[in-house]
């Protein structure tokens, strides 16, 4: 399942969560100008790669997925629900409104 969640919800269930995954699906470049700590980046760009990258990942752990403002997430969840992820949560509103914690 994918769902769109908020930042309040996805920081509490993160902390909750041991089987969570944080994926940043935005470019390298991005990612530059800061992210989420300890999260795993797959730029959702580069296409094949992405999705190969993507298949070797844990499909039983829980994907928190954001980009810059929520799209390319979107959509990465609705990839990874396709590919049988089991559980995708959409960061709404992506980095550009988180106000977490971040790390550069």
């Amino acid at each position: 399942m994918a769902e769109d969640i908020t930042q309040e919800e996805w920081q509490e269930q993160i902390a909750n969560d041991s089987n969570a995954v944080i994926l940043d699906v935005r470019t390298e470049e991005e990612v530059e100008d800061g992210f989420i700590p300890n999260m795993l980046n797959l730029d959702i760009r580069q296409g094949q790669d992405f999705l190969d990258e993507l298949e070797k990942l844990d499909k039983s752990k829980n994907y928190y997925v954001y980009c810059r403002s929520g799209a390319r997430s979107a959509q990465a969840c609705t990839l990874m629900n396709q590919m049988g992820f089991k559980t995708a949560y959409n960061l709404i509103g992506g980095f550009m409104n988180w106000d977490g914690e971040t790390a550069e």
